[in-house]
């Protein structure tokens, strides 16, 4: 069974590390998970994510999994696991943010579930609490989210509770369903609820109350970073935080930017997961210790110094600024897979940094010093 031990507690602030075991191995928490959205993390190797970048668990999802490569491939493979090669922890998002983004395919929600037609060939399929629950017991995720309504941050606040509303009926029929099945591949799996309530406190509070009574191994935290500003997000997970058990791990959806990390770190989040770093990266911006490059500036074609000083990866090690700039600009694929590993190994080490300050007490003091360094723009 999963089990999440915390290991130390900042003196200053809520922020915590812990580690999280799984079925396929030890996750150290504060965590950032790649998003392997079809099974792959774009234009980077398994081999890179463990020996380069330092993942621990990567992330997948189930709507664009359910449709491709199906779920008759994943059971025939023996899960995802053993599919994309990667073995170590996986978590996989149940899809619901991408059914309701397809808000101009006919899509129709109901209580049994959402209607949707499929992004890749038009046909038409149905997710349920139930069905999504089974689709995930075929790829095999360690750790399983429930199916959710993911209401626009702009929502009002009767859009918003009759939204969590549906949810909360869901998530007991998710619950339901994942404890009436059994695992497909003779290891457990554990099924994290999702607290939703756009930005008003009393539909979060009445949300994660919902939640933590139904005592799961872990508790995420969805619908922010949606269109809200950052200080409405930091004021929802501590409303949210300040109910969810303090011995399970909390897990903050689709975030974010680096400030944006280390805010819910400070606020007690301890998982994570975003496409920035590899979005970003195919597109030239930059992470590094010393600011953000945008790195197809004229600025950087004769510069030949590391991409980081600090080495994060082998990629600053062996390419310069100026190389990786050609790349870009030639739109040669080296340089998607250069701006890949190097942000993913960025993202990686901030939040290991972020585990030793807390374990030495000083978390809130290093916070305000780095963040001027690393989210300037150079």
């Amino acid at each position: 069974m999963m089990k999440f031990t915390l290991l130390a507690q900042d003196k200053g602030s809520k922020a915590r590390c812990g580690v999280l075991e799984t079925a396929h191995g030890e996750v150290h928490t504060p965590i950032f998970m790649p998003v392997g959205t079809v099974g792959s993390v774009k234009a980077v190797h398994v081999r890179e994510l463990r020996e380069d970048i330092g993942a621990e668990i990567i992330l997948g999802n189930t709507y664009h999994l359910y449709l491709r490569p199906g779920t008759g491939v994943l059971e025939a493979a023996g899960g995802l696991h053993r599919f994309n090669g990667w073995g170590k922890p996986i978590l996989t998002d149940s899809g619901g943010f991408q059914v309701f983004s397809l808000t101009d395919t006919g899509r129709k929600i109901t209580e049994e579930g959402v209607t949707f037609r499929s992004h890749i060939d038009g046909s038409r399929h149905l997710f349920t609490p139930e069905g999504v629950m089974d689709v995930q017991r075929s790829i095999g995720a360690d750790i399983v989210m429930a199916f959710d309504e993911c209401p626009p941050g702009t929502s009002d606040y009767r859009y918003a509770k009759a939204s969590l509303e549906l949810t909360m009926r869901w998530l007991e029929r998710c619950v339901a369903r994942f404890d009436g099945t059994e695992p497909l591949y003779g290891y457990e799996q554990e099924l994290f609820p999702i607290v939703q309530g756009c930005v008003y406190r009393d539909l979060r509070e009445r949300s994660a109350e919902h939640a933590a009574k139904l005592e799961r191994g872990g508790y995420a935290i969805g619908g922010l970073a949606v269109g809200e500003p950052a200080e409405e997000m930091y004021a929802m997970i501590e409303v949210v935080n300040r109910i969810l058990p303090e011995d399970k791990p909390r897990y903050l959806m689709g975030v974010g930017t680096p400030e944006n990390i280390l805010e819910a770190i400070e606020r007690g989040v301890d998982m994570f997961d975003c496409v920035m770093p590899t979005r970003n990266g195919r597109n030239g911006m930059l992470f590094t210790t010393e600011g953000t490059i945008n790195i197809k500036n004229q600025k950087w074609e004769r510069d030949f110094s590391p991409i980081d000083p600090m080495a994060l990866a082998y990629v600053d090690v062996d390419y310069s600024k100026a190389y990786l700039r050609h790349l870009i600009k030639a739109d040669e694929i080296l340089g998607l897979q250069i701006c890949s590993v190097h942000n993913l190994a960025f993202y990686l080490w901030l939040v290991r940094e972020a585990r030793r300050h807390i374990a030495e007490g000083d978390f809130v003091g290093w916070k305000a010093k780095l963040l001027p360094r690393i989210t300037r723009r150079l």
